[in-house]
């Protein structure tokens, strides 16, 4: 099996690994990097478990080898907010009830976390879009969205005009 040094970026650290052609980023983020918190959970990008950030855009971690991350920069669920001070999107999401078993909640926080980036005050649609491509079994996807616009108003991003909560 011939394998290839790849060198990018996870979390704001250079990383040089050696991978086989065809490995996925999220075994290399688990089991090289021993960044566990991506999860793994269809295998064929459909249900968002896997989210992470490349170059600050979400994709699935379990379809995209890691030959093709060289010279980029990867963000891991482990790269927002800290253990001890978590992000505004992860205390909301707590706050709000937008974890349950928290299985999908690190892909949510990932593709969450690029639209807040992204957009200064998303509206209702803009945040059900970005999480179109994450599935939760367990709170549905009301406190989630809510979780979103509690951030907003609480960072004073939320328009009033619009409503933070419509």
């Amino acid at each position: 099996m011939t394998t290839e040094s790849v060198s990018f970026t996870v979390n704001d650290s250079e990383r040089t690994t050696e991978v086989t052609g065809s490995e996925t980023l999220l075994d290399t983020l688990r089991e090289r990097m021993g960044l566990r918190g991506t999860k793994e959970g269809c295998l064929e990008g459909e249900c968002g478990a896997c989210t992470v950030l490349l170059d600050d855009r979400p994709i699935d971690s379990c379809i995209y080898p890691t030959a093709a991350c060289a010279g980029r920069a990867v963000r891991t669920v482990e790269g927002v907010g800290e253990v001890d001070a978590p992000s505004l999107l992860q205390q909301a999401m707590v706050r709000c009830g937008g974890v349950q078993c928290g299985f999908c909640t690190p892909g949510f926080v990932m593709s969450l976390t690029a639209l807040l980036e992204r957009e200064a005050n998303p509206d209702r649609e803009a945040i059900q879009n970005a999480i179109s491509g994450n599935i939760c079994r367990c709170t549905g996807y009301t406190q989630i969205v809510e979780a979103v616009e509690a951030v907003l108003v609480e960072s004073g991003r939320a328009n009033t005009a619009q409503g933070a909560t419509s």
